[in-house]
């Protein structure tokens, strides 16, 4: 694993198994687990190419993911391993980090981000200790942040915004139509992810089952 650079983000993407992981996308119309996989290497792929972010730390097991992470310069893989839980597994990927470079923690399932739209909010959590992007609801969380030397916290799953709130994060003002509200757990999610643009990933599978 490299060493830290303290001069951008590290982003921290934990990945379930595509085995497991997006349980309520079998009504698709397509191979749940190819784009379960998919739609994390289109989020990965997107945040290493955002210019404020140094490294990606992607917390998995997934051997799939791992195996096309190999191709992708400034991302890491961290073994999830008998780690239970998002957000156990995220605080994997923070200790990674190191307590001396900011910290975000990306879920792996929007696969519509732009990159442009990451560095924008990753420029609004300089100015604050802890930053949050609730997802397109209003009531979960897609995106939070830490500054360097704060103590890892996170409270994902329903209704995290909230609770993320209370551990101390500020809302960041990202646009109302940026991409990284949208995460993608329905088929109605995924629907408005591809009408914000999916990347080539999530496209090919989806275009594999349209075939």
């Amino acid at each position: 694993m490299r060493t830290p650079d303290t001069s951008g983000w590290t982003v921290i993407v934990p990945v379930k198994p595509a085995a497991v992981g997006k349980s309520r996308l079998i009504d698709v119309g397509t191979d749940r687990e190819a784009l379960a996989r998919a739609i994390a290497l289109d989020t990965i792929t997107a945040a290493a190419a955002a210019d404020r972010v140094t490294r990606v730390i992607v917390v998995t097991d997934d051997a799939g993911v791992r195996a096309e992470l190999r191709r992708v310069r400034s991302v890491d893989v961290v073994p999830e391993g008998d780690t239970r839980g998002l957000d156990a597994a995220i605080a994997l990927g923070a200790d990674a980090a190191g307590l001396g470079v900011p910290r975000a923690a990306l879920l792996g399932d929007v696969p519509a981000l732009r990159p442009a739209d990451l560095d924008a909010a990753l420029a609004l959590a300089a100015s604050v200790e802890r930053g949050l992007v609730p997802d397109a609801e209003g009531t979960g969380s897609t995106f939070i942040t830490a500054r360097a030397g704060a103590v890892w916290v996170s409270a994902f799953g329903e209704d995290s915004a909230a609770r993320h709130r209370l551990l101390g994060c500020t809302d960041l003002a990202v646009e109302r139509g940026s991409t990284l509200h949208r995460d993608v757990d329905t088929a109605a999610q995924l629907s408005e992810a591809v009408a914000l643009g999916v990347g080539r990933h999530t496209s090919a599978v989806l275009a594999s089952a349209a075939a």
